[in-house]
């Protein structure tokens, strides 16, 4: 009986332990470039999504746009792994055929205009192991100040005329990417 009482007071005492170091686990602090979504519609009761694009959005704490996205230079638009844009329709962009998917959406910064890059390359930590040879679609699109400035680099969609823009917009800088049906 001392054999079982003994065996049932360790069985015990693992247990306890081992929920112990689960329920203890450490949590790492916020990401300082969180993930975010943009859609068309934005209203996320609408599950009749156009296009989705998954990003983290960088803050500028001080740093200079031209900094930390340098003019001629492939950025992943945004931090962290490269934004990832989603067609749920064929669309355009510009006179490019887009078909519905799932892609890596890079952009080329530049004084005047940005180039707007639609790339099959998918799971790709930032822009380090881009290649062009998987682009579908690239649009050159002008850049505009504008009065106020945004700490974080920020996307969003409208309805056009003829489809949809993507708002990208961080400090005063904003670009428009026309997408139409």
């Amino acid at each position: 009986m001392k054999k079982s009482t003994l065996f049932t007071s360790i069985t015990f005492a693992l247990i306890t332990l081992l929920s112990f170091s689960v329920t203890a686990q450490d949590f790492s602090g916020l990401d300082k470039s969180p993930m975010d979504v943009a859609a068309y519609p934005s209203d996320y009761k609408d599950a009749n999504k156009l296009v989705k694009i998954t990003y983290s959005r960088p803050q500028l704490k001080g740093r200079t746009l031209e900094k930390l996205t340098p003019n001629g230079d492939v950025w992943r638009t945004g931090a962290n792994e490269a934004a990832e844009i989603t067609f749920y329709e064929n669309m355009k962009m510009g006179d490019q055929t887009i078909t519905a998917g799932t892609y890596t959406f890079y952009v080329i910064p530049g004084a005047e205009e940005w180039t707007a890059i639609i790339n099959t390359d998918l799971n790709v930590w930032g822009s380090y192991f881009y290649n062009k040879a998987n682009d579908v679609a690239r649009l050159s699109v002008p850049a505009k100040e504008a009065d106020e400035s945004l700490e974080a680099f920020s996307i969003a969609f409208k309805k056009s005329d003829d489809g949809v823009d993507m708002h990208l917009g961080w400090d005063k800088t904003r670009v428009t990417v026309p997408f139409t049906k």
